[in-house]
């Protein structure tokens, strides 16, 4: 039922989030002082787009029954993909000067 898929999605969205959250806290432990606000900074900047963009792909089913599944299912795999985005950071190899965070001990 679309009920249940509903409530499937919404646990898929509420695990990636939990996991992007202890992601996100590993690597604001890890940063210095100045890169810390810039990369709260972006954590807030990408939770707005990331709603902006799932509300936006959810609102071609407005009101109905399906809209919660199809906005749960996209904010699960953005926030996915944010994890695995800030996952890659904290794997930096010593002396990449691209990578913002120092390696881990």
């Amino acid at each position: 039922s679309a009920a249940s898929e509903g409530d499937k999605r919404r646990q898929q969205y509420q695990a990636a989030d939990k996991k992007l959250n202890e992601t996100y806290q590993a690597a604001i432990k890890r940063a210095a002082a100045p890169q810390r606000d810039l990369l709260k900074k972006a954590q807030q900047a990408w939770i707005s787009l990331r709603d902006a963009d799932c509300a936006f792909i959810g609102s071609g089913t407005e009101g109905g029954s399906v809209q919660p599944m199809i906005v749960n299912q996209c904010l699960a795999e953005k926030t996915a993909e944010r994890e695995a985005f800030l996952a890659t950071l904290m794997q930096c190899e010593e002396g990449d000067l691209s990578c913002p965070l120092p390696p881990g001990n």
